[in-house]
């Protein structure tokens, strides 16, 4: 089996902050929210009680690949228990003082790595979902889809009794960003297949080792292209799918903005580094901006 490497291998944290939140909001306001587009990754739902892959904070995971999701039955019965088990810490979570604050700054537009959709709760306009949306689903043959809610109801009731022969409770174990919960046995649990076709059903997200809708991307890109700022907010850039967009900033001049605790692959690109908790970063902002 191939070793994926850690894309953030022998990058360290910043030792401090390449300015203040003051001047780094100051520059920001100077060049307008209308001229400025933000990234949001994780950790801009850390303080709605959902974790990241890659913070500080952050446990070892192996997420799910698409590969191993198409490999087989029991792949797929993983998965699905898991998320079964997950997804309950995802509904429950409520948008954060970092998605009403950057709602308020009303920027040009919002490129978001999250699935979780609380950005849109929060009322920012102008979202392009880049990984998808962990609230619905699609089937791989037919490709319509359904609420994800549909098929937490379906697998609960193909799986009765499945919580009770758990050895832990639920609400004690780790879930991803992705809401899948860290969950070793799984065996027998049964899934649900299309309603329509028969076929797969699938979260309507971006797998790890999936492609990214070129679509999306494109909207995400011309997003991008039209900004003269462009704001990282709470994202390690350890994937290429965000990575991609500091790279065409930089290319074209466009002022780089990064708020993050901890290292990121886009670290030599940026103009302006911030290390605050994003949700903090963020109210800052939008209360400079008149905005709160």
């Amino acid at each position: 089996m191939a070793v994926i490497r850690d894309p953030l291998r022998g990058r360290e944290r910043p030792a401090a902050p390449s300015h203040t939140d003051a001047e780094i909001i100051e520059r920001l306001l100077a060049v307008g929210a209308e001229r400025t587009v933000a990234l949001a990754g994780a950790g801009m739902s850390t303080a709605s009680g959902i974790p990241d892959y890659r913070g500080p904070d952050a446990a070892p995971r192996s997420p799910m690949t698409y590969q191993a999701f198409l490999a087989g039955p029991l792949q797929r019965s993983r998965y699905w228990a898991r998320s079964w088990v997950g997804w309950d810490r995802i509904v429950w979570a409520e948008p954060n003082a970092g998605h009403r604050s950057l709602a308020a700054l009303g920027l040009a537009g919002t490129i978001t790595q999250n699935v979780d959709g609380l950005d849109r709760l929060a009322g920012v306009q102008n979202v392009v979902e880049l990984h998808g949306r962990l609230d619905r689903i699609v089937c791989l043959s037919c490709d319509r889809t359904n609420s994800r809610q549909w098929m937490q109801d379906e697998l609960t009731r193909l799986n009765p009794g499945f919580l009770d022969r758990m050895d832990v409770d639920p609400r004690e174990i780790e879930v991803a960003p992705d809401g899948d919960a860290e969950l070793e046995e799984t065996r027998g649990f049964r899934v649900r297949d299309c309603p329509v076709c028969g076929g797969l059903l699938k979260p309507d997200l971006v797998f790890f080792g999936e492609t990214v809708d070129r679509g999306v991307v494109d909207t995400a890109l011309g997003m991008v292209e039209q900004a003269d700022a462009l704001v990282v907010l709470g994202s390690s850039l350890a994937v290429m799918s965000g990575l991609r967009f500091v790279r065409a900033a930089a290319k074209r001049g466009a002022l780089i903005v990064i708020d993050t605790d901890g290292p990121t692959r886009g670290d030599e690109l940026a103009d302006m580094r911030s290390l605050s908790r994003t949700a903090d970063f963020l109210s800052a902002w939008a209360s400079a901006a008149g905005r709160v």
